[in-house]
Formats: C-alpha cells, sequence, structure tokens
C-alpha cells in the first residue's frame, strides 16, 4: 500500500535533514503508530504520505514515496487525496465552510460525486462520530475537541484507503477519545483501512495498532513490534513503565492486560502520603522535596449562590457566572475560586464550558449575570492591557498569539506590550526554546509551537496564569517540563489555572480539580477525590488499584521509581 524508499527530506535553509535515508514499507490494511519526541519529524513523515511535502512545503526532497500507486513527486496533494486522508495536528487550519454539514460535504463537491452520495455518506459519518446534533451548528461557535471530531469526519467522508491522523486526541476528552479511537479500530478491522496514528498520549492508543514507527529525532524512523517498542523506547504509557518497573511479562499494553498483574502486588507506596500535586515534584528521580501550597477555606470550589466565596485573598473569584454565546447558556450559575500558590484543573467533557470560562476570565466574552474579579478587580471594568501586565491566558490554539517573524520577537512584543518585568533570555531558558530563538514560529513543530506561546505569554512572572489545553503536541519530557515550571511559578505567588483532557498531567500537577458538565460544577475537591473511582475521569494506576492511588509514584514510592529511572 505505501512504500517509502530511501527518503530524504530538509526544509529551506534548515541546518540539516528531518529525515534521512528513511526505507519502509507499509501494508494494506495495517495499524502503525507513530511515535517520537516533540519536533523530532513525526508530522513531517506524515504529510510526505499525502503529497504536501515537498509540494506544499517546498525544500530539499530526495528518495521515492509511494501511496496506493501513486509516486507522491509526480502527483499532487489534490490527486492524492482520493486515496490519502490527513487529519492535521491543529484541525482549525483546515476548514474551509462556515458550519458543520457544509464542511463534511465539502471535499465530496469538489470530487464532484452525486448528491445522493454525498448526503448518505454525511448521515454515517454524523453518527459513528456521535455529531449529529452539531450538523448545523457554526465551526466558530465549537469546542476545540468538537472541530477535532469535524476534521476527521471531513476526512472520512472521502473514504480514502489510507487515513492518517496527527495527534487525534489531542483535545478530546477521555470518552470522545476512546469513541473516536474505537470508530478508527473499526474501520480498520472491519474495512481493511489502512490507519496511521502519531499520539504523544500513548495510554490512549498503543492498543489498537500493529507496529510502532519511532521517529527519534536524529532523522531516522525505526520499526519495532509493539510490545517490544514499549519495552525498548523511552515513550511509553503509565502502564507499560509500571511494568517494566516490576518486571511484568508479558509487558501489558492497556489496563486490562495490566489488571492481572497488579491484583499480584499490593501497592508499597503510600498515596495518603504523597498527595498529588502538594508535595514537592514528581520528575524522573522521583518525589523532591518542595513547598506545598497555601491550603484552607481559600481553595474550596463551591456551588450555586449559597456559600459563594467572599474571599478578598482569592486570585480568582468568580460568583453565580452566566456566560453565553447565544440563546443559550455555555456556563449557569458556576462559582468559584483560585487562590495563589495552587495549580486548580477545570476537566470535562467537549462542550463542557472550560474554554469559555477561560475566556471570560481574560475579558473576551462578558458575563450575562454574575460576576468575576481577578486580583480584585472587576474584569469588565478593567482595561484589557492592565489586565495583561497581571494575567496571562495561552488558548487552545497556539498559533493565535503567535503573530511575529521569530520566537524571540514574540516574547519580546509580550514584554513592551505588558509592561512586565522580565527578560527574553530568561523566557527561552525556561522552555529550553535556545535553539530556536530565531525560528520563524510557523516552522516549529506543534510541541515546540506550544512552548513558544508559553513563553511568550508567561513572561514576566504574572500573577494569574490561565491556560487552555497546555499540553497540545506534547511528548512526555515536555509535560514534565511544564508540570516544572508552573510548580515553580506558584511557588513564586502565582495562580494556575487550566483547563485539560489530560488525566495523567492533571494527577501529577493539580492541587484541585473542579468538574465541568453542561457548565456547572458537578464535582470539586483535590485530585484523589476527583480523578478516583472515575470510569472516564481515572488515570491507568487508579484504574489498575482503586482506592487513591493515582500515580506510578504511588505503587511503587519514590525509591523504587527512582532505581527504575536510572536503569
Amino acid at each position: 500500500m505505501i512504500s517509502v524508499d530511501r527518503l530524504t527530506f530538509a526544509y529551506p535553509k534548515a541546518a540539516r535533514p528531518t529525515l534521512r535515508d528513511v526505507s519502509l514499507r507499509i501494508d494494506e490494511g495495517e495499524a502503525l503508530l507513530v511515535i517520537g519526541p516533540s519536533g523530532g519529524g513525526k508530522s513531517t513523515f506524515l504529510r510526505c504520505l499525502n503529497g504536501l511535502v515537498p509540494h506544499f512545503h517546498g525544500g530539499a526532497f530526495a528518495g521515492n514515496v509511494t501511496v496506493g500507486g501513486l509516486d507522491t513527486l509526480r502527483h499532487q496533494p489534490r490527486d492524492l487525496a482520493k486515496v490519502v486522508g490527513l487529519v492535521f495536528q491543529d484541525p482549525e487550519s483546515q476548514f474551509v465552510a462556515d458550519t458543520v454539514e457544509d464542511e463534511l460535504a465539502f471535499g465530496m463537491e469538489n470530487m464532484g460525486l452525486p448528491q445522493l452520495t454525498m448526503r448518505k455518506r454525511v448521515e454515517e459519518v454524523l453518527d459513528v462520530l456521535g455529531i449529529a446534533h452539531l450538523r448545523r451548528r457554526r465551526l466558530d461557535t465549537l469546542s476545540g475537541g468538537e472541530l477535532q471530531r469535524v476534521a476527521i469526519g471531513a476526512v472520512l467522508t472521502m473514504q480514502p484507503k489510507v487515513l492518517i491522523l496527527d495527534e487525534p486526541t489531542s483535545q478530546l476528552d477521555p470518552q470522545a477519545a476512546e469513541e473516536v479511537l474505537n470508530t478508527i479500530q473499526r474501520l480498520n478491522s472491519d474495512l481493511g483501512l489502512t490507519v496511521i496514528v502519531a499520539e504523544h498520549r500513548l495510554e490512549r492508543v498503543v492498543q489498537y495498532v500493529d507496529r510502532v514507527l519511532y521517529v527519534s529525532g536524529d532523522g531516522s524512523i525505526a520499526s519495532h513490534p509493539v510490545r517490544e517498542a514499549m519495552e525498548l523506547l523511552p515513550l511509553s504509557p503509565p502502564v507499560a513503565r509500571l511494568g517494566r518497573a516490576l518486571g511484568w511479562s508479558p509487558l501489558p499494553l492497556s489496563v486490562r492486560e495490566g489488571k492481572r498483574f497488579a491484583r499480584r502486588r499490593p501497592v508499597s507506596g503510600d498515596c495518603s502520603r504523597v498527595p498529588s500535586g502538594l508535595q514537592g515534584n514528581v520528575g524522573p528521580q522521583g518525589i523532591t522535596a518542595g513547598p506545598q501550597p497555601s491550603t484552607g477555606p481559600a481553595c474550596s470550589a463551591t456551588f450555586g449562590r449559597k456559600g459563594a466565596p467572599a474571599l478578598a485573598s482569592a486570585s480568582v473569584l468568580v460568583d453565580d457566572l452566566n456566560l453565553s454565546y447565544g440563546n443559550g447558556y455555555v456556563v449557569k450559575d458556576l462559582t468559584l475560586s483560585a487562590v495563589a500558590g495552587e495549580i486548580l484543573a477545570l476537566m470535562g467533557r467537549n462542550g463542557a464550558g472550560k474554554t469559555t470560562l477561560l475566556r471570560s476570565l481574560v475579558g473576551l466574552l462578558p458575563p450575562k449575570k454574575g460576576s468575576i474579579r481577578i486580583l480584585d478587580r472587576n474584569v469588565t471594568e478593567e482595561a484589557t492591557e492592565r489586565l495583561a501586565r497581571h494575567v496571562a491566558f495561552v488558548p487552545q490554539d497556539p498559533a493565535s498569539v503567535l503573530f511575529r517573524d521569530s520566537v524571540e520577537s514574540e516574547i519580546a512584543d509580550t514584554l513592551a506590550g505588558t509592561g512586565r518585568e522580565g527578560s527574553v533570555e530568561e523566557a527561552l531558558r525556561e522552555w529550553r526554546l535556545e535553539p530556536l530563538r530565531t525560528a520563524h514560529p510557523r516552522d516549529l513543530s506543534a510541541g515546540e509551537r506550544q512552548r513558544a506561546a508559553l513563553a511568550t505569554m508567561l513572561v514576566g512572572r504574572p500573577s494569574v496564569i490561565l491556560l487552555d489545553e497546555p499540553t497540545r503536541g506534547m511528548d512526555y519530557e515536555t509535560k514534565e517540563l511544564l508540570v516544572a515550571n508552573l510548580r515553580r511559578r506558584c511557588r513564586e505567588g502565582a495562580a494556575v489555572v487550566l483547563a485539560s483532557h489530560d488525566v495523567e498531567l492533571v494527577a501529577s500537577c493539580a492541587d484541585r480539580v473542579v468538574l465541568l458538565a453542561g457548565g456547572s460544577v458537578v464535582a470539586t475537591g483535590s485530585a484523589r477525590e476527583v480523578l478516583t473511582e472515575s470510569v472516564t475521569f481515572s488515570t491507568q494506576v487508579n484504574k489498575l488499584y482503586g482506592g487513591d492511588c493515582l500515580t506510578i509514584e504511588d505503587v511503587l514510592g519514590p525509591q523504587e521509581r527512582s532505581h527504575d529511572t536510572e536503569a
């Protein structure tokens, strides 16, 4: 189905090739997982398979790639679209229509398919992806996760023989991710569709694939059987990392496979002794000491009007808030607070109101009812430029805050525009961006662009940090960097509010979790209270052991975890 022969590719003006002398074959009906460090070349490889490299990106291309008998160098992407469909990691960039239904039909209209065929395919895709209720919605009113499913649907209506997905679950809640991946698995097993997925959240997808392609970052790509890859490579989901530490064989790839081993081993770590996100940092060498953030009455989110917080010391204070984009309420009667020194995580299904709430906290959406106070300032009465001096917001799409021609220019522009005290050099160091300081943001990988957005918006030590899906495009190592930086900011007095579907991230760093549904608070408490004993919002370790265990450290204890890492 796909043949890659001695492929070498370098972007224009690049110092070295992104891909070097790559040869491999992908058979019809295979399901492959492409993994590797952020910025290592995964997206470039995928774009080689549909002709965007080199026809769109330019650069130096050598070797040969054929897909379904079509040479990608001799055929344009529009010709290859009949055989291979690619869903980008930033789905916003591939939309052309205004409504969901029109977007699903657009590609088929370009192919000149009959109206009856188009209507049937649109209906099938709407049902398969569970988005029939979105059919007439405008794309600019959808959540990030809803947009991601629409992007997948737009490709599926074309009925390609090869489906390529770049970070397909990065904006999906756990249940939606499982539903989409189950659908893709059915297309692969029942219809023989060849599926190639690049993904950083391996815990979601590794059990569904036949083979792993490891893009190491040095230009090479190595092929491994799935279990072998999880045993040998530095990237693996929590259940596999735990299995490696405890010598489980065969190495489990899913919670289901890990259950039979977990029953034989009691937990040696003391979950109650190491509250997730409260006592220091969890890094590659285990848990290191660090000061605890403030706790007490100010750390409790409350419900509705009764018991609304009257907390003069709260960095973020939301009282009886109603938000709406039109007739219906997206957020309704919501009350919560966040204080300096803590990380508050907002979780919930796609469309629960997380992004809408964050946008309102920086004045981008005025309340229909209720009040928002940031650092004891009424947000609706505060000028945007004055608010930006103390409050930083990093949205889901990092490209929406990156406008300059280099990373260092972006950071310098924020310092000048907000009047914060800080330096470009400090921000570059904090987010490990020194080698990319002169790079244009559009030339970065998704993970690198996310770090650039974080460095740009968080420069100068803002007192309140608001993050919307901050781990998009991030590998495990970059997530550890994010957690370490956020914890340090909290120790320096910042309050962090982040919206995320990444349960493993939230378990490792959040002090409190607020679970939203339909724009209202349905649960609130510590990470252990909210993320345990849940079918949807719980970690792989919790699904294995239950109780209040959330992380690998809870099972192994810091000393044993440290030995595993060193090994």
